[in-house]
């Protein structure tokens, strides 16, 4: 079997048995035919991770029994039409591949029936529902962003609108102060904002600071915090309304690198948009969830446990703890 989970930051790639043994990884860059410089800069990752992986396992494609991809970027209809062609073809597989939002694959990874909502916060937010009957919904453009890279850019908007006192004062100040060693706020957005200054992404370390003094008592960090969530939620709450899925009982996988913070008030501020829900937080690493998907297409009986302990767990650890509180 052939399982990929590709992100904006990275695609890892695994080829296992029908056991779930794992046989061999690769890894690769951004696989989001959005957000890669092309489509085809995209499936060129897919398919190199893939193929890294099989060459690792010591077989060809031409072995696989199936193969699924759990990807962001597999947003609308076209986009899966692309995809599924581009890499069967790229690939050589026998059979059309199996292509997931990456929301669905995540679902897989909390889910043993694979039905209820997945709420994913890592560089991005993805957000998805799927009930029984096969029906799922997922966007890749929601209107309101909920990833880490959120998290972390309303931290920073907090510090400059303080420093010009459009706004309240903030630990968060001190915290992007020292991280960035800048000697003022004003110097910091001139950092971020200058020809040649810190590269997008960087911003990304705040996110978990936010998270830890919003545990630590600071009142604009909770509002990001509490905000972030209720928007998570609410999204979870859109998806399965879209697909008449009864919120009372289902399943909530909480998954993605935010998440993997110490924090409960995350959690807590999406489960409140959630009445009746079931939110539970996935430890299995999301291509777990894709193996698995694979697996299924063979009808191969697996312990789900035994699958996510045998695959890299490789999510970033940008937001899973703070070297603020360390």
């Amino acid at each position: 079997m052939l399982a990929v989970d590709g992100g904006n930051t990275k695609t890892l790639a695994v080829v296992a048995g029908a056991d779930g043994r794992l046989l061999g990884t690769g890894r690769a860059g951004c696989a989001d035919i959005y957000n890669a410089p092309t489509p085809e800069r995209a499936l060129d990752g897919i398919a190199a991770a893939a193929a890294a992986a099989l060459a690792e396992a010591g077989i060809g494609s031409e072995d696989l029994a199936a193969a699924a991809f759990g990807l962001a970027g597999a947003d609308w209809p076209e986009d899966f039409v692309l995809l599924e062609r581009a890499l069967q073809e790229r690939l050589g597989l026998r059979t059309p591949p199996l292509v997931v939002n990456d929301a669905l694959g995540a679902l897989r990874a909390g889910s043993a029936d694979w039905t209820g909502i997945a709420v994913v916060s890592g560089t991005f937010n993805a957000v998805g529902a799927r009930r029984a009957d096969g029906r799922v919904f997922h966007l890749g453009f929601w209107p309101d962003g909920a990833g880490g890279r959120h998290i972390a850019r309303a931290g920073l908007r907090a510090v400059y609108h303080a420093e010009l006192r459009m706004g309240p004062p903030t630990a968060l100040t001190a915290a992007a102060l020292a991280l960035w060693d800048a000697p003022d706020a004003i110097e910091l957005l001139h950092a971020f904002t200058r020809r040649g200054g810190i590269p997008t992404g960087e911003e990304d370390r705040l996110a978990p600071v936010v998270l830890d003094l919003a545990d630590e008592g600071d009142a604009v960090a909770q509002a990001i915090v509490e905000a972030t969530g209720s928007t998570l939620g609410s999204q979870a709450r859109a998806c399965a309304a879209r697909i008449e899925l009864p919120l009372d009982g289902a399943r909530v996988v909480l998954a993605g690198g935010v998440f993997s913070h110490p924090t409960d008030r995350l959690a807590r501020a999406v489960a409140a948009e959630l009445p009746g829900a079931e939110p539970v937080r996935c430890a299995a690493p999301p291509v777990s969830g894709v193996l698995l998907l694979a697996l299924d297409r063979v009808g191969a009986a697996v312990d789900a446990e035994a699958v996510a302990a045998g695959v890299p767990d490789e999510r970033s650890a940008a937001w899973a703890a703070s070297a603020w509180s360390a």
